[in-house]
């Protein structure tokens, strides 16, 4: 009878096909929390976009105003004039375009967060002993507070891809109506510039018929910035805040109960996603200010042209001469112009993100 001939014992190629398999159940599992961080990361943004959009609207246009002649006094009196000027509904003036990034940054953000842990425990991590004890034993080792820093960063690397494009819609579309305040100083004046579009819609074809793809990615690197440094603070601290409030729990805890962060509340997740919105925000504020100038400055160039009759020239900055101008036009204080409001209204956003991803996550673990 003729034996077929393998390199390998017999005992060698059962391990190896168990070994295969194993393999084959930790990928499906990744894959599977993949998707998962993705539906929850969507839902998560959906909500939080709705509670912040007011206020990134106010912040836009507190960001873009003239920088010789400026229409705000502060946040509230946009906030007044924007009401007076076009109604409530003015303050969500291209929701849509945002609403669609919120989905698509959150799942991102969550996605690439989890995946960068994994890469950085399989590579070069060294787990956190010191918070480790009240894992289960399914549980991946929890990570040290500045590896999940770096895996925060990179995630944002990903995000700043998605976000770039969408933002520079979200803006152009928060700022074009700003052209009815350029010509308030006289009753009698020329009438307001007609807003030049539509809808998302008509940025997107004005943008790809000017500049081709490569004009959806203006103002990419303040973004990049602005979502690298954000995401290490936004998950760093996040994460740094929840297992301060486990050692807390801990501490009243019956004995022999070990607490981990699945145990705490609904106002604990606020808590800690309020504080960590707060520093992603103001960790590199200057960088979206930058930003926010850069993608609406042919917008708002063409309001001053069409209200003064200025012959003015259509010459688009880079990020450092834009910061530049910035600086030399208002200090340290314009480059920080729509801080507050927009480190005020991170927190809700942030805590209801956080809030929502996590006991979804919890729900259908």
């Amino acid at each position: 009878m003729a034996h077929s001939y393998s390199p390998f014992p017999e005992g060698k190629l059962t391990d190896l096909a168990v070994s295969a398999q194993e393999t084959k159940v930790v990928i499906s599992e990744k894959n599977e929390q993949s998707l998962k961080d993705l539906a929850f990361g969507s839902l998560a943004g959906v909500a939080g976009k709705f509670v912040e959009f007011p206020f990134d609207t106010v912040k836009v246009r507190l960001q873009t105003q003239p920088l010789d002649r400026p229409i705000f006094s502060g946040p509230i009196d946009c906030f007044r004039q924007t009401v007076r000027n076009e109604g409530f509904l003015g303050l969500y003036n291209g929701l849509s375009s945002p609403l669609v990034g919120a989905m698509l940054e959150n799942a991102v953000l969550f996605v690439g967060y989890r995946r960068a842990q994994d890469m950085l425990r399989e590579f070069i991590a060294v787990p956190d002993t010191h918070h480790s004890n009240g894992a289960a034993a399914a549980d991946p080792v929890p990570l040290s507070i500045p590896m999940l820093c770096l895996s925060g960063a990179i995630s944002g690397v990903f995000a700043s891809m998605v976000l770039t494009p969408v933002e520079l819609v979200k803006c152009k579309l928060q700022v074009q109506q700003i052209g009815r305040l350029y010509t308030k100083d006289a009753m009698n004046g020329p009438a307001a510039p007609k807003a030049l579009h539509s809808g998302p819609l008509s940025v997107i074809k004005h943008i790809y018929t000017q500049n081709g793809l490569r004009g959806f990615y203006l103002g990419h690197f303040p973004t990049f910035l602005r979502e690298t440094g954000g995401g290490a603070a936004w998950f760093g601290s996040y994460e740094a805040i929840c297992r301060m409030l486990v050692s807390r729990e801990q501490l009243t805890a019956p004995q022999g109960k070990i607490i981990t962060q699945k145990d705490l509340t609904a106002p604990h997740l606020m808590f800690a996603g309020a504080l960590a919105g707060m520093a992603y925000n103001f960790i590199l504020f200057p960088a979206d200010c930058i930003k926010s100038h850069m993608q609406t400055q042919d917008v708002l160039r063409s309001h001053q042209r069409s209200a003064h009759g200025a012959s003015m020239a259509a010459v688009k900055q880079g990020f450092l001469a834009t910061g530049k101008e910035i600086f030399r036009s208002e200090g340290i204080r314009g480059l920080y112009r729509g801080c507050g409001i927009t480190v005020a209204r991170s927190a809700p956003s942030s805590a209801i993100i956080f809030m929502t991803y996590e006991l979804l996550s919890r729900r259908f673990s």
